[in-house]
C-alpha cells in the first residue's frame, strides 16, 4: 500500500526536505579538485548534527558512510573514502536526512571544472530528465508515466537508464511503495494520488545501462566504464502540479 501523507505528516515531511536540499548544497559547493570522498562525508554528516537530524544511510544494512559518493563511472552507492576529486571528474552525491520522524532524499551530479562536452550533455539530459519526469507527476496519472518520460528523454539523447536501481516512495521509511523504475510504459503502474510522496531519481549511464558491484558490497559502477549521472528530488502529489520538496530553502542551523 503507497502511504498517503496527512498535513501534519506533510509538514514534517518539508522540514526534512528542506534540510536535505541543504546539506546537499552545501556539499556540493566543496566538491572541488583536491578533496577526499572522507570529507565531503564528514562535512554532511556535521551539517545533518546541525539540524538535529540523523543520516538514513549510516548503518543501513551496514553501510559506513553519512552520504553516498559516486565518482565518474560510479552509479550509486559510493563509500567515502581517501579518494581524491580530480579537475575533470563528475561526483554525484546522495544525501538523505531522517529529522523528526521523517526522511528527506535527494541527490545531485557535479562537474569538477571543465568536462568532456558528452559528460556534460550526461548531467544536462540527466537533469532535464529529473524535471521533466515531476511534471508527470501530477494526481491521476500513474507511476508508469513518471518512467516513461525519464526513459524517452534519456534514450532520445543517446543515453541509457539504469534498470538495476529506482526511485521510491519516501517519507516515515526511507524506501516505501511504489517503487518507481526510470524505464516503462506510460498510464501503466499504480495511480498518483495526492499526498504520496516519492523519490524520483533518474540514473542515467554515457553508456550501456548495465551495471555491476564492485567487491565492497556497494559501489554500483557502468559495467563499460562510462561516466554516469544521478539527480534526486522528493516531490509530494498535491491535486495539481507537484511540489518539490527539495528545494534549498535556508541555510544550515549553527
Amino acid at each position: 500500500m503507497i502511504p498517503i501523507k496527512s498535513a501534519s505528516e506533510i509538514q514534517r515531511m518539508r522540514a526534512a526536505c528542506a534540510a536535505a536540499a541543504e546539506v546537499l548544497h552545501t556539499v556540493a559547493a566543496m566538491c572541488v579538485p583536491g578533496v577526499t570522498t572522507a570529507e565531503l562525508d564528514e562535512a554532511a554528516g556535521d551539517l545533518i548534527a546541525e539540524f538535529r537530524g540523523k543520516s538514513p544511510f549510516h548503518g543501513y544494512k551496514g553501510y559506513p558512510g553519512n552520504v553516498c559518493v559516486s565518482v565518474n563511472e560510479e552509479v550509486v552507492h559510493g563509500i567515502p573514502g581517501k579518494r581524491r576529486v580530480q579537475y575533470g571528474d563528475v561526483v554525484s552525491l546522495d544525501v538523505g536526512i531522517i529529522l523528526d520522524g521523517y526522511v528527506g532524499d535527494n541527490a545531485t551530479t557535479v562537474a569538477v571544472g571543465v568536462v568532456k562536452p558528452r559528460t556534460q550533455e550526461l548531467l544536462h539530459v540527466t537533469e532535464k530528465a529529473l524535471y521533466t519526469a515531476i511534471a508527470k507527476a501530477r494526481a491521476g496519472n500513474r507511476v508508469g508515466d513518471i518512467s516513461n518520460a525519464v526513459q524517452t528523454l534519456v534514450e532520445a539523447n543517446g543515453f541509457s537508464v539504469v534498470r538495476e536501481f529506482v526511485g521510491h516512495g519516501v517519507g516515515r521509511k526511507m524506501h516505501e511503495e511504489p517503487q518507481i523504475p526510470n524505464f516503462g510504459r506510460a498510464a501503466e503502474g499504480p495511480k498518483l494520488k495526492p499526498g504520496m510522496t516519492l523519490a524520483i531519481e533518474p540514473m542515467v549511464n554515457a553508456g550501456t545501462y548495465e551495471v555491476e558491484m564492485l567487491s565492497d558490497g556497494w559501489t554500483v559502477v557502468s559495467a563499460d566504464g562510462q561516466p554516469s549521472a544521478h539527480f534526486e528530488h522528493t516531490v509530494l502529489i498535491t491535486a495539481g502540479d507537484a511540489e518539490i520538496l527539495t528545494w534549498p530553502k535556508k541555510k544550515p542551523l549553527k
